[in-house]
């Protein structure tokens, strides 16, 4: 019999079941009712008694931007504009000001992000003109430091438009060439002005190399709806069905019932995926509409302590309480579907493989005191261990390093 790597005894999974799971080579090899007989086998290298402990899945951060976030600096003020335009100006200005590259910038938003329990992580990262591909790469050096402890995907996205600006195509195609996972998007309509000509090249792109694509939709009311209906009928087009995500998609939010139903059905027939951050300042996509039409919904947080917002922490616990307090959420059930779309749902969106709770699926895990999700979500408690790929990597919302742990408790 192989050795277990990892057994975790005595967790309690959301339906209240008390189980052991045994971990070999990084993915869950069995989970046993806790009070059946351990078989006969090497000790493993880790033990964990979870006493009773909920046992969830490793959270799935679904958008985020690790390249503009000042985690780990002093407060820094902030009277920018609300355009984009003014927000991106300023942030250069104060990244030339206090010399904080994007690596270092990220690894620590990486590794709060982690002791909060996420373990896959999709971020944006800008590819802007005046910038070449300096942010990309710092952000693959990131990737590639804590590789051993999160698994990241890279969106080249282009913050300040695509048609707009001369050899932009080009240099989204050598961010992917260099190493970027997925093709972004920005407001055709609002900031290229040209809906057709944007989505028909970066569709045309993503054929070419194979990749997805993740458009960041601010546009409100029935200009917002016509760009995620042209999305939707392209991703059709191109066979490109689960590939592609609309992020934010405040056109949903900001339209009639009615016209909510009728996209949901578009965008559900043509796979095309709703991210949301559940923003404060106006309504969020109908999300039980969208997953009940069928479309994949999930979220994630967006800007964390830049010049965009000052607002969020990188815990997507904290961030499953915002998707249900700002969509009026109250029952458990409804909690639960808020917890699934910063776990399973994104997971699914995003195309991290391996994800879920089942022999065969990777051992990602977080442990906390907690009597079910719906709790865990209104108390957010402190995550008392995070395991990826079997190995210990946070505990007590602490990140232990780069160097996963192995230890007996």
């Amino acid at each position: 019999m192989m050795p277990s790597d990892l057994v975790i005894s005595d967790a309690r999974l959301p339906d209240g079941r008390r189980v052991r799971v045994s971990v070999a080579a990084g993915v869950i090899a069995a989970i046993d009712d806790a009070g059946t007989a351990e078989p006969a086998a090497p000790a493993p290298t880790t033990r964990i008694d979870a006493q009773g402990m909920l046992l969830l899945p490793g959270f799935v951060e679904g958008h985020t931007h690790l390249d503009k976030t000042w985690t780990g600096l002093p407060w820094m003020e902030n009277e920018s504009g609300l355009g984009i335009a003014e927000r991106a100006a300023y942030e250069r200005e104060v990244e030339a000001r206090i010399a904080y590259p994007v690596a270092e910038r990220a690894g620590r938003l990486i590794e709060q992000m982690l002791a909060n329990g996420s373990t896959r992580i999709r971020t944006h990262v800008d590819i802007a003109p005046g910038d070449g591909l300096q942010r990309l790469h710092g952000m693959l050096a990131a990737r590639e430091k804590y590789r051993d402890v999160a698994e990241i995907q890279i969106v080249a996205f282009p913050q300040m438009g695509v048609m707009k600006h001369a050899g932009m195509l080009d240099l989204l195609d050598a961010a992917l060439a260099d190493g970027a996972d997925v093709l972004g998007g920005i407001d055709p309509a609002t900031i290229d002005g040209d809906v057709s000509g944007q989505l028909d090249a970066l569709f045309a792109l993503a054929g070419r190399r194979n990749v997805g694509l993740d458009f960041h939709l601010h546009t409100q009311g029935t200009l917002g709806i016509h760009e995620l209906e042209q999305v939707a009928a392209r991703t059709r087009a191109a066979c490109m069905q689960g590939r592609v995500v609309a992020s934010h998609a405040h056109g949903l939010g900001t339209s009639a019932p009615e016209v909510q139903a009728a996209t949901a059905e578009k965008l559900a027939a043509a796979g095309v995926a709703v991210c949301t951050y559940a923003p404060g300042w106006l309504a969020p996509p109908p999300l039980a509409l969208l997953h009940a039409a069928g479309v994949a919904v999930f979220a994630g947080s967006d800007n964390v302590r830049d010049a965009w917002q000052p607002y969020g922490t990188g815990d997507m616990l904290e961030r499953a309480w915002i998707v249900a307090y700002r969509s009026a959420f109250r029952r458990d059930s409804e909690f639960r579907f808020a917890f699934d779309m910063c776990t399973g749902l994104g997971a699914k969106a995003c195309g991290f493989a391996g994800y879920g709770m089942a022999a065969g699926d990777r051992a990602d895990f977080v442990l906390l005191e907690s009597e079910n999700v719906p709790e865990a979500i209104c108390t957010r408690p402190q995550r008392r261990w995070v395991i990826q790929h079997g190995r210990v990597v946070a505990r007590d919302g602490r990140f232990l390093g780069t160097d996963p742990l192995q230890e007996s408790t």
